[in-house]
């Protein structure tokens, strides 16, 4: 079973180093994170002091709640959630409320005119916490990362010309939801020819033709921890231009992996790829970032890319490496797999092939 008690306490140490004596938190998957439980998003908060933790929500979760919950999380029912919250807060003296500085501003409203100036705006603190994944959420990626790796070994077996994007999309995530996949954590990008120099090219029904270069984006939840991966194939031959990019990508991301380890910025890992893709002469097609964490969200914290310089890798964060080069009205190529950052460098956790793969069908 998840340690629950243990992040709490972390997180509880950490706003007490801040000199915080609470902090609200409404983020969807940093409720998950503490509580373990999925159904939330929207319906309560948590209101943790240095030695409490409330749990506020709505009578619809409640014995779901009340029988998983462990001791050291106050439960409390009520339509009312904030206004509970704050109750709960001043049971414990609290006078200064952090609050995540993601909220939208009519939440921001709700939470000023009940706490006043007694609220302190914190960036990302429950965010840090959960790039730091723990064992059991190390299993979950691994289990994730590995059914997408089999994911695109089956899908390759399937593909063939004339089908649309939208027919692989189709099948890829009946075959990811029959063999243990939760559901996708975003909408799966199939783009084919010209199509695939679109970085976040949406499955169309444009037919798969011959000498096509092809490139599946997809994520899946497992245990509650998401993959993220991104495969580029061809259908037959697609001709000297596109081969030498998929190798300048596929040398780019190679590059990537030796510098990601503990320590390394995100700048730096970035122009690891970035810079070997420039002295290649593609550097001008290359227009996004070379990676980010993954967990709870598809999208965490670290991030790799030239304006990262402060988001340092550390052990236990879970990455991806994304180079990619996309050559408008020809086609383009990217390779994404994700890695676990460990004591003296990482783990590639994809397993899927990474060099080019040319079907013949």
């Amino acid at each position: 079973m998840i340690n629950m008690n243990q992040r709490i306490k972390k997180f509880q140490s950490t706003i007490k180093q801040l000199g915080l004596d609470g902090f609200m938190i409404t983020n969807p998957f940093s409720l998950k994170y503490f509580v373990q439980f999925d159904g939330l998003a929207g319906d309560g908060c948590l209101a943790v002091t240095p030695d409490s933790l409330t749990l506020v929500t709505d009578a619809r979760y409640q014995e779901e709640l009340e029988a998983r919950l462990p001791k050291s999380i106050s439960l409390k029912i009520t339509r009312d959630y904030y206004k509970i919250a704050k109750d709960a807060l001043d049971d414990h003296q609290a006078k200064k409320i952090g609050f995540e500085t993601s909220i939208s501003f009519q939440l921001f409203q709700t939470l000023r005119n009940l706490f006043g100036d007694q609220l302190v705006p914190e960036d990302n603190l429950v965010e840090k916490q959960r790039e730091v994944k723990d064992q059991q959420e190390i299993a979950a990626l691994r289990k994730s990362t590995a059914l997408a790796s089999e994911g695109f070994n089956q899908l390759i077996k399937f593909i063939e010309i004339g089908q649309t994007e939208r027919q692989v999309s189709n099948w890829l995530n009946n075959w990811m939801l029959d063999h243990g996949a939760e559901k996708s954590s975003f909408d799966t990008i199939v783009a084919s020819g010209y199509r695939s120099a679109l970085p976040h090219g949406a499955a169309s029904n444009k037919q798969l033709a011959l000498s096509d270069m092809v490139t599946v984006d997809f994520g899946y939840y497992v245990d509650g921890y998401t993959s993220d991966i991104t495969r580029t194939f061809a259908l037959g031959d697609p001709g000297e231009k596109l081969r030498r990019v998929y190798q300048v990508v596929h040398e780019a991301q190679k590059r990537m992996f030796d510098a990601i380890y503990p320590g390394a910025n995100g700048q730096q890992v970035d122009a690891a790829g970035r810079d070997y893709i420039t002295s290649q002469g593609l550097g001008d097609y290359y227009n996004h970032g070379s990676g980010h964490g993954i967990g709870l969200d598809i999208h965490e914290g670290p991030n790799f890319g030239p304006r990262w310089q402060s988001n340092i890798s550390v052990e236990n964060n879970v990455m991806t490496a994304e180079p990619g080069v996309y050559l408008p009205g020809l086609g383009g190529v990217r390779i994404e797999d994700d890695l676990l950052v460990t004591k003296d460098g990482n783990q590639r956790l994809t397993t899927a092939p990474r060099n080019l793969i040319i079907l013949d069908n």
